[in-house]
């Protein structure tokens, strides 16, 4: 869909319920807030449901407080249609999934190229830095007005899928539209610092015990690291564990694809990838059940963590 046509289909409808992938990012947070607060400003009514409760470490985004999590949801859930932001697959909003009506049509809106156009509507452009981007579009091609809370949900969104404008996915017009929210004093090094210089010191003690774990195969090409249940239960809220890991090994020369393994259950280990240099993890995450971007993805396996080591590196080093 285009946008044109995405603004015109979005006014058939009055009610909203809203929501995005398990273990959602800033990207796919923000996402909700803004086409939330685009959605109440040309009358509509609005429900932002999650699988879980936001993170405390995002507690800071401009109308937060407006998230429920499944555990704090209605009973009963009145709403026309179901709008999802940053999620390439339906199911990959979990548990959400049960609750919903099937009979109701879904808003697919989105920028990860294995997105597999689950909607009656579709508007994807996985040549979109982000979601949060894709949006900017949309809100300009609706000629909204920008507010503060908008411009600081965007930038929030596209500075965190950009890695902080370090990644490919990086380009011209993502600058330019960046240029266009800082023009409300966004103060983008105090975000910054709220964001990813705001780590308790027992996260920090924590993290160098785990960091210390990870295994080199393949010549030094992949790194592995196995998170079980328990660990991560020992970090707050206000630390992004895997965030943290794939940003200290991102940074080890020679390494080409990282890949955390975390035990969701002795049968469910969940899967995040990283590619430094030419493979593609999507193609990869694509194989265990995921998606998401060519430098970036994720999946799972229903394998306790040892039998997924096994699975997950063998594939890897075909794909190198």
């Amino acid at each position: 869909m285009k946008l044109k046509t995405t603004l015109k289909a979005l006014k058939k409808y009055h009610r909203f319920l809203i929501s995005t992938h398990v273990n959602p990012d800033p990207d796919a947070l923000c996402s909700e807030l803004a086409v939330a607060e685009y959605l109440k400003s040309i009358g509509k009514e609005v429900m932002i449901l999650n699988e879980e409760a936001v993170p405390s470490r995002f507690h800071f985004l401009p109308g937060v407080k407006q998230m429920k999590s499944l555990d704090n949801a209605p009973k009963t859930l009145k709403y026309d249609v179901v709008l999802v932001v940053d999620c390439g697959d339906f199911s990959r909003i979990g548990r959400v999934c049960d609750v919903l009506d099937k009979t109701k049509p879904v808003f697919n809106i989105d920028h990860h190229i294995t997105n597999d156009q689950f909607g009656q509507y579709n508007l994807v452009e996985p040549k979109a830095s982000s979601t949060a981007e894709l949006l900017f579009e949309l809100l300009e091609k609706a000629k909204v007005k920008l507010t503060k809370s908008l411009a600081v949900n965007l930038y929030t969104g596209i500075m965190t899928d950009t890695g902080s404008f370090r990644y490919e996915n990086t380009t011209a017009r993502t600058h330019e539209i960046i240029s266009r929210l800082m023009q409300f004093d966004i103060q983008p090094d105090k975000l910054y610092r709220t964001l990813y210089e705001s780590i308790p010191l027992k996260d920090i003690e924590a993290f160098t015990q785990v960091i210390n774990n990870f295994s080199s195969v393949a010549n030094g090409k992949i790194a592995c690291l196995h998170l079980k249940k328990s660990l991560v239960a020992k970090f707050s809220e206000d630390f992004d564990l895997r965030d943290a890991i794939f940003k200290f090994l991102r940074s080890v020369q020679g390494i080409e694809v990282i890949v955390i393994l975390t035990e969701v259950s002795r049968k469910e280990t969940r899967l995040n990838f990283r590619s430094t240099n030419k493979v593609n993890v999507a193609k990869i995450a694509r194989y265990f059940n995921g998606g998401g971007h060519r430098k970036a993805s994720g999946g799972r396996l229903d394998v306790g963590l040892k039998k997924a080591n096994d699975i997950v590196i063998a594939k890897i080093k075909k794909e190198l």
